[in-house]
């Protein structure tokens, strides 16, 4: 197994590479998509945003993520020690109608191909996706953790509809007509997958790279007025089971999986790693379950760490492990004094773990 961390756009520096080099990290998750692109969000803060009613900003211009800006990000991050080991979430403005069934949707997936046969050039061996139309929302932030750290939980569903022109939580389309995109079932957004999967994944598998899907945050059935694909363990399992191969795997987020009001997080860990389905690990702790839950330090909630790693262990895990995000520490840097606390956790628990 391996340590990483996950770095946003604005993190991609010497600064950041430094910092991930000097906790014990040897690879890195990379979000190219801008999630801060939104004057409420304050780089400087460095946490993850939320996402409220306007989302977290505007998307990208759609344009494809080139190889030489893929291999002079890869060179950087190679000459201070460190692996580029996937790239986290598409940009929506490349997919949106993908997402929404629209009339775009082939030609999305046309690009999408183009990207990921970019990024198999460029030897980056995941990217990570999250097949969702309310993305990552109805989450609040507040004194959660240990010693009252910030951090992130969720009291109730956001029932706001999604106003045209936004999906995935971004805002794509800031000129789109009024109104609120369509409801739509659990079936018709399983057949959208599907068609993406069938569209995407034999290109996936000739670029060498593997397409993993994140469960849905928070796992709950429907979010924002839409349903969700991932909001219970085994749904990860008809998601495999769309398009079997090796390049149809998962994100496994600990801590969403943990939130599930069904299943058991220990025996998805088991199931899913058993299969080598598991590209990376989102290595977090929670206490609670959806709607309400509370994202805590790695070593005091729900999850017994040390038990999943064992099994990791066991089924031979060999991918890369990262924080994902944790709560943040008192101090002039609340991100970094967070991040480093995990990974010291993580580089002590994995050494236990190796010895035994």
């Amino acid at each position: 197994m391996k340590l990483g961390f996950g770095l946003y756009r604005h993190m991609l520096n010497e600064e950041h590479y430094q910092f991930a080099k000097q906790c014990g990290a040897t690879h890195l998750v990379v979000h190219l998509v801008d999630y801060f692109n939104n004057a409420d969000n304050n780089k400087a803060k460095a946490d993850q945003p939320i996402g409220q009613k306007d989302g977290w900003g505007i998307a990208g211009d759609g344009s494809l993520w080139t190889l030489d800006e893929l291999l002079a990000i890869k060179k950087d991050i190679n000459a201070h020690g460190l692996i580029w080991e996937a790239i986290e979430n598409f940009d929506p403005a490349m997919w949106y109608d993908v997402l929404l069934g629209g009339p775009r949707r082939d030609e999305q997936l046309e690009q999408l191909k183009e990207q990921i046969r970019i990024v198999g050039q460029a030897s980056i061996p995941v990217i990570g996706y999250n097949f969702s139309l309310a993305g990552v929302s109805s989450r609040i932030t507040g004194p959660f953790a240990r010693g009252g750290a910030v951090s992130v939980g969720m009291e109730a569903v956001d029932e706001r509809s999604i106003p045209n022109g936004m999906v995935w939580n971004m805002t794509y389309d800031a000129n789109a007509a009024e109104g609120t995109i369509p409801d739509i079932s659990h079936d018709e957004l399983w057949m959208r997958l599907q068609y993406f999967l069938e569209a995407l994944t034999p290109v996936a598998e000739e670029a060498g790279v593997k397409l993993a899907a994140h469960p849905d945050d928070p796992p709950m059935p429907y979010v924002r007025k839409t349903p969700r694909l991932v909001y219970q363990p085994a749904m990860y399992q008809r998601l495999i089971d769309l398009y079997p191969s090796p390049s149809n795997a998962l994100e496994f987020c600990l801590g969403t999986l943990s939130e599930m009001t069904e299943g058991d997080v220990y025996e998805a860990t088991d199931t899913y790693t058993r299969q080598n389905k598991v590209a990376y690990i989102h290595f977090r702790n929670v206490v609670g379950k959806v709607p309400h839950y509370r994202e805590v330090f790695v070593d005091e909630g729900d999850i017994d760490m040390l038990r999943i790693l064992t099994i990791l262990k066991k089924n031979k895990f060999d991918g890369v492990l990262i924080p994902d995000h944790t709560p943040q520490i008192t101090s002039p840097a609340p991100w970094y004094a967070g991040m480093a606390f995990a990974m010291g956790y993580m580089k002590a628990a994995l050494s236990i773990i190796e010895r035994n």
